[in-house]
């Protein structure tokens, strides 16, 4: 089992109050405006947020999932990707890997999540 940073490059604030955290970015930060204006400060839309908590839950962890394949079609057996097999784009069964497609308004496109195929019929 390997674990791995899904966001490498990305640091994710969360605050109730959008306004406080932005202020103590300029205090801590210095030139919150010189980040949005640059792109390096992004907003994480609903959707988006949504999706990340149903795969990766409170503790901001994705485990791995199990599946089977019968005729060609998928299906998620147990795990986090229950129900997103239609978000599915490829499946790597030597690595374990599904690469997963996110929503639309996303800047990353796909992320990847482990996935066990347990049976290929």
């Amino acid at each position: 089992m390997e674990k791995k940073l899904m966001f490498p490059d990305y640091v994710f604030l969360e605050s109730d109050d959008e306004e406080a955290l932005e202020g103590e970015i300029m205090q801590y930060g210095g030139g919150a405006e010189l980040l949005k204006e640059s792109g390096a400060l992004l907003h994480v839309q609903k959707r988006e947020e949504t999706f990340l908590q149903s795969l990766c839950g409170h503790d901001h962890h994705l485990r791995m999932s199990k599946g089977v394949i019968t005729n060609g079609v998928t299906r998620i057996t147990e795990g986090p990707l229950c129900g997103m097999e239609g978000r599915i784009s490829r499946i790597d069964r030597h690595k374990r890997l599904a690469r997963l497609e996110v929503p639309e308004s996303s800047a990353s496109g796909s992320i990847f999540a482990g996935l066990e195929i347990v049976e290929k019929s």
